[in-house]
């Protein structure tokens, strides 16, 4: 028998406890805070209920990142059925998550811990997870699965619209001029993830031109392939259900899932946020 490797995540790759069983993950948490109480993302918190509280809260929600000692008590669970654990972060560029999985692996001695940061965040970093447990399950090596997810950082794609920037601008992740700019004109910004931080892709005038823009994006990149994907919303599953119906009829897919964005990245999105997160080994 070859060697168990656990694979282990954080809760920023937008999945469900539920979700993260059915694909063999584990997820840590990462915290919301509304106020005076905090949450744990997708434990205590699940995505319907957030955006619930973001509409009728007063104050901003914010996030907490993961603690070393919240990676060390999850490595201390799995060390009692798994040989090493790999560990799969949101972004270094967005959250300081990855620092506490780094201190946590330096902390922790019972089995192997190896920490990967994967460049990316919501599902971009949920389908990582997933091929890289995948990959365990198949039975391959430690460093397979590492250049396997080196290999999937490099060719996932996220794109998302917003429905408005006030969540970002509120969250303090773009200026007041470019927020400003985007309401005045009522410009739906296409986002996406580069390099491990959110930037602009382009403006449309409108969320139905934004919408039908980010499937053109897929058609770029994709056509012809066999592709990994996720059609994510942030509280709009009607919108959802109908880039679902058309990506199912365009494409062939090895994985595609429909899921709602997790508290974490809804925290800067905001409700009505709409996007894909997918990738091709072809």
């Amino acid at each position: 028998m070859g060697r168990k490797i656990a694979i282990v995540t954080d809760g920023a790759c937008s999945m469900t406890l539920e979700e993260a069983a059915k694909f063999g993950v584990y997820a840590a948490p990462i915290y919301v805070v509304f106020g005076e109480k905090t949450y744990r993302s997708g434990v205590d918190l699940q995505a319907s209920e957030f955006y619930e509280l973001q509409k009728s809260s007063k104050k901003l929600p914010s996030t907490a990142q993961t603690t070393a000692n919240d990676f060390i008590e999850l490595y201390t669970k799995i060390a009692e059925d798994a040989d090493e654990i790999i560990t799969i972060t949101i972004s270094s560029k967005l959250s300081a998550t990855y620092q506490s999985a780094e201190m946590a692996q330096k902390m922790f001695t019972k089995i192997p811990v190896h920490t990967v940061d994967s460049g990316s965040a919501s599902w971009g970093q949920a389908l990582i997870a997933i091929a890289a447990a995948r990959a365990a399950n198949q039975g391959k090596e430690v460093d397979e699965i590492i250049h396997l997810i080196e290999v999937i950082k490099e060719r996932m794609n996220v794109f998302f619209v917003l429905d408005t920037l006030e969540y970002l601008y509120r969250g303090g992740r773009i200026g007041g001029a470019a927020a400003f700019f985007g309401s005045a004109l009522h410009i739906k910004p296409i986002l996406y993830l580069k390099d491990g931080k959110i930037e602009t892709y382009e403006k449309q005038r409108t969320r139905k031109r934004s919408i039908a823009r980010i499937l053109e994006i897929l058609e770029e990149k994709a056509a012809g392939k066999t592709i990994h994907v996720a059609i994510l919303h942030g509280n709009c599953p009607e919108e959802a259900a109908e880039i679902e119906e058309h990506v199912r009829k365009k494409y062939s897919c090895f994985d595609m899932m429909t899921v709602e964005i997790g508290p974490v990245i809804g925290v800067h999105a905001g409700p009505g946020t709409l996007g894909l997160a997918f990738y091709s080994l072809d």
